[in-house]
């Protein structure tokens, strides 16, 4: 289904694509693309196979629309609290809410993005792009936060907060590999710390 014709969905429908794609990205979850078939998907939604087909016109246009959905629930959930940072104290708040949430999970899940991208980046070039634009969000929502840290005089105007979102990006991503592995976060306590640290040498007093 096109973007304009998902648009024209009605209330209705948009309801039934929803759950079907809910219900897709918690089989991924749980079991990965390959081991996820469409009656499995057509099972947990309680919808009919003629209606998945009504919405999307095979598995890889199902599969795009969990990294979509994925990544709005992800980087659209923390959005909320990048886009106020505004302190040090701020950054570690949002810091203590991405450990809290891996202990509140137990360690176990890891990142859906970055099991999907584990599983799909090496064989499936569209969703390689859907990931990496996925990724390309993360990193942006995370220099907005530095950006306005830098607007509210907390960071020095020549701090480079592209670079260090990147950088922030890639020591989450790797603290929720070890995390899910160790079933610990330490390692991601610790990657953050270090590059809040970092971010901390570039304040403006």
């Amino acid at each position: 289904m096109t973007e304009t014709a998902t648009a024209r969905l009605t209330a209705r429908g948009q309801a039934t694509r929803d759950r079907i794609v809910s219900a897709a990205a918690q089989l991924m979850a749980e079991r990965g693309v390959a081991g996820t078939s469409t009656p499995d998907v057509r099972d947990a939604a309680g919808v009919s196979s003629s209606q998945i087909y009504h919405y999307f016109a095979d598995k890889s246009a199902l599969t795009r629309a969990v990294i979509e959905f994925q990544t709005t629930r992800i980087v659209g959930g923390q959005h909320a609290l990048l886009s106020r940072l505004d302190s040090f104290a701020a950054l570690r708040a949002w810091r203590d809410a991405l450990v809290q949430l891996q202990q509140d999970l137990r360690c176990q899940g890891g990142c859906p993005l970055a099991t999907l991208s584990g599983e799909l980046a090496e064989h499936d070039a569209d969703a390689r792009t859907a990931l990496s634009h996925s990724f390309t969000l993360w990193a942006e929502a995370i220099r907005d936060g530095l950006r306005h840290m830098i607007d509210h005089g907390v960071l020095r105007e020549d701090t480079d907060a592209e670079h260090l979102s990147l950088a922030m990006l890639a020591a989450l991503q790797g603290g929720l590999v070890l995390a899910q592995a160790q079933r610990s976060t330490k390692a991601l306590e610790a990657g953050l710390d270090s590059m809040i640290a970092i971010i901390e040498r570039h304040a403006a007093n």
